[in-house]
């Protein structure tokens, strides 16, 4: 290929830009000694030339290229030192994504070649491997954004109204027959009527979507058949995932995102900046370690061969580099203002955003982003631990974030299971975790209330299973958490006994309307509205297969009505989503208090109610100066009566002893009978008037 010489173009824009007249191709890093950039032929197959960037500044290696244009493929070889034992991993042999693509050509292809070593050597990563991996790597495409955007508008739902509900973009519609089979398991998918139609009915306000950037399975899960499924292994920060691209082909995203928005749906995605593919010292040289492993990744200080671990994975990604949060903000912005989406949950915040000396909640990354005039505006969500030396981080975000709490999910768990003490332990998290979440200005909203998530038992199973059965993943059941506050409920898995079938059916819906009546922002996970089952896997990231993939045909539609019924309450009522927390305030200096808390005689709750720790029954009165809420959590065997407060109309409007809403019409009497474990919620009205 004969291309006129490139001028030196500039270095203030990274990644290669398209202009009129040519591309300009500019990428960082510190320690190199060159760049070559490599073009290939339209199917990928061949390097037709190779060409240095001709200019250095500031670190970024750069020039124009004239004649090139958008469409055309290409890669990176970077030179310098592979001295491993001080750090750098330089190999010209290996091509390199950059980091800044928008498209990739082609996938990975798991060969010996994608290494920086010879893996046969005893020497490990401290040989070198003259492989060329080009055959086996995608090529970046040169992209020019061109969707229609047209009308498009992000429905910003208030922090207070939303309802997320986690998928998994091949999991969610791979097993709907009344989806185009060609689009199953793709965005296409969730852009379909039928999965929109469903969403809406449900009343869920955003879909947060498990990791759709570009990923890279492991090799060891390769070589047992398996795959990452779930997709926390990043290889490309600002390219979706070529797996879930449907027959709208590289638009599939963009068209998925605007159907979702135009049903008032927000889309937040599931990202993965605390680490990469490129994982351990052993692991493949994909794109950040061959092009600067020392400005890219936090190294240890005493022996930089090997990566700090913070992460489990492998490697940390250095965020605290002035380039490496660049580039995490640049591609956040991207997603943002060029695909639309709404904002973003971020997987191990707290390795996010840590120093070097740890944990820091105003440390560059936080900083930036709540500064950043496009981020600072989006949802932003903090998975608040890591496995680090001080990595859980719950209630310690800043102001402007959301947390997952996964107190929500423990004291839930046990307060349903009938654990002792679990009452007094739940009052908290139904209140919006104040404990952890009141300061700084910051709502109650910022608690995102779960009870299951991707990552564990579903639903269904915390109600079917008391231990953990990850067999298939290949572990000898070793992998995946042991606590897991389940209870079966009288038989280990699948059963024909009614009487379980029934209690779990009960179990169920207690946990989920306990999600749903909580201060804070619920999060239902895809699949339990209609009881999905992983058969007890409580660590399914690598199963592509019907064990995660939602099976519509079986679904269980008397808990999916159940589900919906729940949003329709919470959205109704005011009172189960106040921003501010409740703190048992007068209400207009009237004898009502923002909250009470009630014993089994409707009397409101002393110190030796609270500290007895065989009781069973939490019940709170939440009121407004317009109306009242009664909610009543019994976990207990029993059957009892609750007396109803004087001088108004009360009317049920949920008892979970039911899976429906036949009560509706009852008249109001001087009590309520509550079943045995079951929640009842009660509605009056200011004035009288149920």
């Amino acid at each position: 290929m004969n291309l006129p010489p490139p001028s030196s173009g500039n270095a203030k824009t990274l990644g290669a830009t398209p202009e009129a007249e040519g591309t300009n191709f500019a990428l960082f890093s510190a320690h190199a000694t060159g760049v070559d950039l490599c073009l290939f032929s339209p199917d990928g197959n061949d390097e037709i030339a190779r060409v240095p960037l001709p200019e250095h500044t500031d670190g970024v290696w750069h020039g124009f290229f004239p004649g090139i244009e958008a469409g055309q493929l290409y890669g990176y070889r970077v030179h310098g030192p592979y001295e491993p034992e001080e750090g750098q991993r330089f190999n010209a042999h290996k091509l390199l994504i950059d980091p800044y693509a928008k498209a990739l050509h082609g996938g990975f292809q798991l060969n010996d070649a994608l290494y920086g070593f010879d893996p046969k050597s005893k020497k490990k990563d401290l040989s070198f491997s003259k492989v060329d991996s080009a055959p086996f790597m995608p090529k970046c495409v040169v992209y020019q954004p061109d969707y229609a955007w047209g009308k498009d508008g992000a429905p910003r739902v208030p922090a207070r109204d939303t309802i997320i509900y986690e998928a998994h973009v091949r999991g969610i519609s791979k097993r709907h027959s009344g989806i185009n089979a060609k689009k199953r398991g793709t965005f296409d998918a969730l852009a379909d009527a039928k999965m929109i139609d469903h969403l809406v009915d449900l009343g869920v306000t955003s879909i947060e979507l498990l990791p759709v950037q570009a990923f890279f399975p492991e090799p060891r899960l390769s070589e047992m058949g398996l795959t990452n499924y779930w997709g926390y292994n990043p290889a490309a920060y600002f390219v979706p995932e070529a797996s879930y691209m449907g027959p709208s082909g590289k638009q599939s995203f963009q068209k998925m995102v605007k159907a979702l928005h135009a049903a008032g749906i927000e889309v937040i995605l599931d990202v993965v900046y605390n680490h990469t593919a490129e994982s351990w010292e052993l692991g493949p040289t994909l794109s950040w370690r061959g092009i600067d492993n020392q400005s890219y990744y936090r190294l240890k200080e005493d022996n930089p061969r090997f990566y700090v671990n913070d992460t489990g994975c492998g490697n940390t990604l250095n965020v605290s580099h002035p380039r490496v949060l660049q580039m995490v903000m640049d591609s956040l912005r991207y997603w943002v203002t060029e695909m639309h989406v709404d904002g973003f949950r971020f997987d191990l915040a707290t390795t996010v955003a840590r120093t070097r000396e740890g944990f820091a909640p105003d440390g560059a990354f936080l900083s930036a982003m709540l500064q950043d005039p496009v981020l600072s505006r989006v949802k932003l969500i903090a998975e608040p631990w890591d496995i680090g030396p001080g990595g859980y981080q719950l209630g310690q975000f800043p102001a402007g974030w959301q947390e997952w709490n996964d107190r929500f999910r423990d004291r839930t768990r046990a307060f349903w299971r009938g654990d002792s003490g679990a009452r007094a332990e739940l009052a908290s998290p139904l209140l919006g975790s104040a404990e952890y979440f009141d300061h700084s200005g910051r709502r109650a909203d910022a608690s995102v209330n779960f009870i299951t998530s991707h990552d564990g038992f579903t639903l269904r199973d915390v109600v079917s299973y008391n231990d953990k059965h990850n067999e298939a993943n290949g572990e000898q059941n070793r992998d995946g958490h042991g606590h897991n506050i389940s209870d079966n409920c009288g038989a280990e898995g699948p059963t024909d006994d009614e009487a379980i079938l029934a209690r779990r059916a009960r179990r169920s819906r207690n946990l989920l309307a306990t999600l749903m009546l909580a201060q804070g922002t619920p999060m239902l996970l895809a699949g339990d509205e209609i009881g999905h089952s992983q058969g007890g896997n409580n660590n399914a990231y690598c199963q592509d297969n019907e064990t995660t993939w939602l099976n519509w045909n079986e679904a269980d539609e008397a808990l999916r009505a159940f589900t919906a019924q729940l949003v329709r309450i919470r959205r109704a009522n005011p009172l189960l989503s106040q921003a501010k927390f409740l703190h048992g305030e007068e209400v207009d200096g009237g004898p009502q208090r923002t909250v009470v808390w009630l014993n089994g005689n409707g009397e409101e709750m002393t110190s030796a109610d609270w500290d007895d720790a065989s009781a069973r029954t939490l019940i709170a009165q939440l009121s407004d100066s317009a109306s009242s809420l009664i909610i009543i959590q019994h976990a207990g065997d029993n059957v009892f009566d609750f007396p109803l407060p004087e001088g108004t109309a009360w009317k049920r409007i949920l008892d979970t002893s039911r899976s429906g809403d036949e009560f509706a019409d009852e008249p109001t009497s001087a009590s309520v009978a509550v079943a045995a474990e079951s929640t009842v919620v009660l509605v009056s009205t200011a004035g009288g008037a149920a």
